[in-house]
């Protein structure tokens, strides 16, 4: 696990809600946690682990807006992935 994949889940689960988050680096991430990153249409990317999956949309800016850090973070949280439990 490096330390800047540590610091991009601290982002997600940061209090208020981060909307300074790069989705490349959020995909980087949640790749290092085992979570499986697809491709789909219109600018979609599917999230899945463990049988669990959410759809996200692929901001045309780089950074995440705030509703979809929300859903990264409720995503992780159901699949058990935290900051806490990740060191």
């Amino acid at each position: 696990m490096s330390h800047h994949n540590k610091k991009v889940l601290e982002a997600i689960f940061a209090h208020p809600l981060g909307s300074n988050i790069d989705f490349k680096d959020v995909e980087h991430a949640l790749a290092s946690y085992g979570v499986a990153v697809e491709e789909k249409a219109a600018n979609k990317v599917s999230l899945s682990k463990d049988g669990r999956s959410v759809i996200v949309h692929r901001p045309h800016q780089h950074t995440l807006p705030k509703d979809e850090v929300a859903t990264i973070r409720g995503f992780l949280i159901d699949c058990g992935i935290t900051p806490e439990k990740a060191a």
